[in-house]
């Protein structure tokens, strides 16, 4: 059985296959069938601003009400309030349409369980074998049993309400400047009201999606237009989002950029300080930068790591029991207030932690030691599974033994985009960066890639 989910839901260039709107309205009937014997009537369905996604989401909601699920639009908004709201409104199931990242002629779409969880890999396989099978074929109500379509206009405002209890009393931005580029993205609609709210001179960028410049050379993957305007305005920080808002990296106010590892490193120590790290221990994924076991192991802060993908980050939470976990790419997850990452709700955090110590977010970042690491991207046609190319093997075993135990190496394809990814870390950035580049070539050869 072809997959159709990958690490973070199905995504794929819109209109072509698996981004078509019959292929979202047969999935939105497998999905509405499988939810359906869960006892589900009431689906919540959110989406960003891509151009796509009125076409998306039509098809989407009109293979739910046939199969007589009832839909609640939420319009554009972030990933994490579809997620914070699929509960709060009593829905038992979320839909967000969002390629995240991607550039905008992307489109894809993510399922929430009713607790705010991303559905997990055996609900995900249910729904691909009702797609494949289509056993939900004569299920077709008619009359009162066909789904309905309501609106609901204001999902910001209660979203924004519930991360506005996230920041202790007393939380107060005043003085401060701060930079945040929206990337066209969802957190327009967000991050500088409530900044703002809260006392800070907010430098809005790229903040008016038009429905093509949504991730535009803009965002977390773009951090130069971020960089000059903390410049141009002397800003004490900058935040950069991506199109659907569950990520959120830093600059600083001397235009260094801080990962996931960086917010990792003050908000476990932030909230190690209160007390309020469960158990001593945080999760980040097998790409997290080994200098956060280094900084945080003498503060008796126990790192683990999952495989890649902020669902998996939250199983692992939610199996050892941790209230912090994250991905180097700015997916952030605070067990107490979310199950998802929230580019929103961790730069309050961020903040909190900078108002909490009163030192600038250079300092606060320079906590982490970090690990030289070199990373590449190759540009694959397919997703052959990589243990089928002995020469695969052959060059990482030979970087592993050069690094001699000193270093490591991890190979993976994306589960967003059509890449293979090396990253090799050790203690000598022109070895790595070398050992790195000799694999890509491997990649490039085996999988005709570019």
């Amino acid at each position: 059985m072809e997959r159709l989910f990958g690490t973070d839901g199905i995504r794929g260039r819109a209109n072509e296959y698996p981004m078509t709107p019959d292929v979202v309205y047969e999935l939105g009937r497998a999905a509405g069938y499988v939810f359906r014997r869960y006892g589900a009537d009431t689906v919540l369905v959110g989406r960003d601003g891509r151009i796509s996604g009125d076409m998306l989401e039509g098809a989407l909601v009109a293979g739910l009400c046939s199969v007589g699920v009832s839909v609640c639009r939420a319009g554009i908004a972030p990933t994490p309030a579809i997620s914070h709201l699929t509960g709060v409104l009593s829905a038992q199931l979320g839909v967000m349409i969002s390629a995240s990242h991607n550039p905008f002629d992307d489109n894809g779409i993510k399922f929430f369980n009713q607790d705010g969880t991303k559905i997990d890999d055996d609900v995900e396989r249910e729904i691909e074998q009702a797609f494949w099978d289509k056993s939900h074929g004569d299920l077709r109500p008619t009359g009162s049993a066909v789904g309905r379509v309501v609106e609901r206009t204001n999902v910001i405002d209660r979203y924004l309400a519930h991360v506005r209890q996230t920041v202790p009393a007393g939380f107060d931005l005043s003085g401060l400047t701060i930079a945040v580029d929206c990337a066209n993205g969802a957190h327009s609609l967000t991050t500088p009201r409530l900044l703002a709210e809260y006392g800070a001179q907010v430098i809005a960028i790229n903040n008016v999606p038009d429905g093509l410049n949504i991730n535009e050379a803009c965002g977390s993957t773009h951090l130069e237009p971020l960089r000059r305007a903390v410049a141009t305005h002397l800003a004490d920080l900058g935040i950069a989002h991506d199109g659907d808002g569950d990520r959120a990296l830093f600059v600083d106010e001397r235009g260094n950029r801080l990962d996931g590892d960086h917010i990792l490193t003050i908000c476990g120590l932030y909230l190690h300080e209160l007390d309020r790290l469960r158990d001593n221990v945080l999760v980040t994924t097998i790409l997290g930068n080994s200098g956060l076991d280094l900084t945080l192991s003498p503060h008796g802060i126990q790192v683990l790591r999952s495989p890649v993908g902020d669902r998996l980050v939250w199983e692992k939470m939610r199996e050892v029991g941790a209230s912090l976990g994250g991905e180097q790419a700015g997916h952030i997850i605070f067990g107490e207030y979310a199950h998802t990452g929230d580019g929103l709700l961790t730069a309050l955090q961020v903040l909190a932690a900078v108002q909490h110590w009163g030192r600038p977010l250079s300092e606060l970042g320079a906590m982490l030691t970090v690990l030289p690491q070199a990373v590449r991207n190759v540009r694959v046609p397919d997703k052959p599974p990589l243990e089928d190319f002995p020469a695969v093997a052959e060059a990482v075993a030979r970087v592993e033994a050069e690094l001699a135990g000193r270093g490591r190496i991890v190979v993976r394809y994306s589960g967003t985009e059509p890449l293979a990814r090396v990253m090799v870390e050790g203690e000598d950035a022109a070895q790595i960066d070398r050992l790195a580049e000799t694999v890509a070539e491997v990649l490039r050869e085996v999988l005709k890639g570019e």
